[in-house]
């Protein structure tokens, strides 16, 4: 897509539009995003006819912009897992919770993760400082009384700053292959419940969701009884949805729980009427036999069987290696492809 180049004074025109798109448009033809281009472009001018504000106009190009320059951040990593932890911004360096984040983002980065984080100070500060600088995400908030980027990612390329906290939230779940949560407040569990919710609805790709407790404490412990009793007993959520987050004790289980959830499992798409799972080993028939098995209040008509990579799955070229099991999945039962997952990966 063609750059408006301009110095940080000079204001976007008319003219200066005119000519980019012009430019766009002679060398365009034949690009696979053509299409999306075309659209966003077309949204734009109908913005131009239609009844809306200035305000509401402020609202669409700032995050249009946020979600532009995050994506340019993160577009060089996109074959590096990453999982980002979340937790309290009151938490001091000298706490067990600060150093049991410290500990989490140094072993996620000698695994080969990075660590994305909210930037500020507490817990986003401590999985910084583990990781380092070198394996490390900053996804900042524009705050009232401002968050001053913490010293391990501050001034650093990719620590990014957001006005929108709609739009930060996206960049977390977007590019996490896995989610930490520390103890926290309103934003810790905001946060998490936007995972879970997620998940819960198939609107994100499954991944681990872990929280952290230190023995005896029970902080996320007496959150799960508050779960289980007011929300599962009153028929709110079905035994299943549970399966979604599992609380941990010590760093190393939660380490071994993201790998874990890796060691065959890769991905999963939709492609038609089916779920396409990706792995990383072949499928045995027995694997096959017990999936069919044992999941088959979850699929439609027919049965999981292996696959080859579909010509749909071709703007995925980092996948097409893979080997594949077609899910004829009744998308709704998401609680359960969450539960065959770990069979997939022998953790069940």
């Amino acid at each position: 897509m063609v750059k408006i180049q301009r110095t940080r004074r000079e204001k976007v025109t008319l003219e200066t539009v005119q000519r980019a798109l012009l430019d766009w448009l002679d060398r365009a033809s034949g690009s696979p995003n053509e299409d999306l281009i075309a659209e966003m472009v077309h949204t734009a001018l109908k913005l131009a006819r239609g009844d809306i504000d200035r305000g509401e106009l402020k609202i669409l190009n700032r995050a249009l912009k946020e979600l532009r320059y995050a994506f340019k951040v993160f577009a060089p990593y996109r074959s590096v897992r990453k999982v980002s932890i979340f937790g309290s911004t009151r938490v001091k360096e000298k706490e067990p919770y600060y150093q049991m984040a410290v500990q989490l983002g140094r072993r996620l980065a000698e695994e080969g993760f990075m660590v994305i984080t909210g930037a500020g100070p507490g817990i986003m500060q401590a999985g910084h400082e583990g990781a380092g600088r070198e394996k490390s995400f900053g996804v900042n908030i524009r705050l009232p009384l401002a968050q001053k980027a913490n010293p391990f990612i501050q001034d650093d390329p990719k620590l990014m700053t957001f006005h929108f906290f709609f739009t930060r939230k996206l960049i977390f779940v977007k590019e996490a292959d896995g989610f930490v949560f520390f103890p926290g407040g309103f934003g810790t569990h905001d946060e998490a419940i936007e995972a879970l919710t997620l998940a819960q609805t198939g609107k994100s790709q499954l991944v681990p969701i872990l929280m952290v407790d230190l023995p005896g404490r029970g902080y996320w412990r007496e959150w799960e009884e508050f779960v289980r009793r007011r929300m599962l007993n009153a028929g709110f959520i079905s035994e299943e949805d549970l399966c979604f987050f599992k609380i941990v004790e010590d760093i190393e289980g939660a380490v071994a729980e993201i790998k874990g959830f890796y060691s065959n499992y890769h991905s999963h798409r939709f492609v038609r009427q089916d779920l396409v799972i990706r792995l990383i080993h072949p499928p045995t028939q027995s694997l096959i036999a017990k999936l069919n098995r044992d999941f088959r209040d979850m699929l439609t008509e027919g049965e999981i069987c292996e696959t080859a990579a579909l010509p749909e799955e071709s703007d995925e070229p980092a996948t097409l290696s893979l080997h594949r099991l077609s899910v004829p999945f009744n998308r709704r039962s998401f609680g359960r492809l969450r539960q065959m997952i770990d069979v997939i990966n022998d953790r069940a």
